[in-house]
């Protein structure tokens, strides 16, 4: 009399398991690629009149960049997909008009260092590009995408204070993120802004746009670091918190 109710039991079991397979290698039948987004500094010409300057340090956010790299590289090993993303115009006029030297070739020192494939970008629709279709998003999906650089609540500004007193001129702005396909990321992908404010208002855009949660700062964050290991930029206040 009870053999119909274990039959059933048995089917949900199978049932279960043979979804529960499914969804694994749904979500394991493709390569990840690990993605730095690196914006570019000041220049002293704009900013030398502040009360308090921004970017003394020309590597202000590449040093922390590398940090992050070094860090993946350790975490998933010599043969992962690593791609350093960097604003190039802004290094370029660093460079010349203040520290009087080739500021691309140190970056190219940063990638060699760190095994990662490093492409420069000129534009917002170069970054946006790369992130659809640098790599088949078919085959090899964004596994974890981390920016570093400048930004208020609503965007990353690519170019603060380098081309302009105080503005931008190249920025991604979260009324833009739907031009990212929602396919590029992988399931539950770690995304994250060190830059400022970005928990404010776009990591909750983020989400809308691609289904994705990213990491935001509420509030300043300093990238006045040093070179302890795992160092990365904090918060810029008591009252400042990570929100996604």
């Amino acid at each position: 009399m009870h053999r119909p109710i274990i039959s059933r039991c048995l089917q949900l079991i199978l049932l279960f398991t043979l979804v529960f397979t499914g969804i694994l290698r749904a979500e394991g039948n493709f390569q990840k690629e690990y993605i730095v987004i690196t914006g570019g500094p000041s220049l002293i010409e704009w900013e030398k009149f502040k009360k308090v300057p921004h970017d003394h340090w020309w590597a202000n956010f590449a040093h922390a960049s590398r940090i992050r790299l070094d860090e993946l590289r350790q975490q998933f090993g010599p043969e992962a997909r690593i791609t350093w993303l960097v604003y190039k115009p802004s290094y370029v006029r660093r460079g010349t008009r203040q520290e009087k030297r080739d500021l691309l070739n140190e970056l190219i020192s940063i990638q060699k260092k760190t095994g990662a494939n490093l492409v420069f970008f000129n534009n917002q629709k170069q970054l946006i590009d790369y992130l659809n279709v640098g790599k088949p998003r078919d085959q090899v999906k964004i596994a974890d995408l981390e920016y570093f650089g400048h930004s208020n609540k609503c965007c990353f500004m690519f170019d603060y204070s380098n081309e302009i007193d105080s503005g931008s001129k190249v920025w991604l702005h979260e009324t833009e993120l739907g031009q990212i396909n929602r396919a590029d990321f992988a399931p539950r992908a770690f995304i994250k802004s060190w830059g400022c404010h970005t928990g404010e208002s776009m990591s909750a855009l983020w989400r809308k746009a691609t289904g994705q949660r990213m990491i935001g700062a509420i509030g300043s964050t300093d990238y006045s670091g040093s070179d302890v290991p795992g160092w990365h930029p904090t918060l810029g206040s008591s009252t400042g918190r990570w929100v996604q």
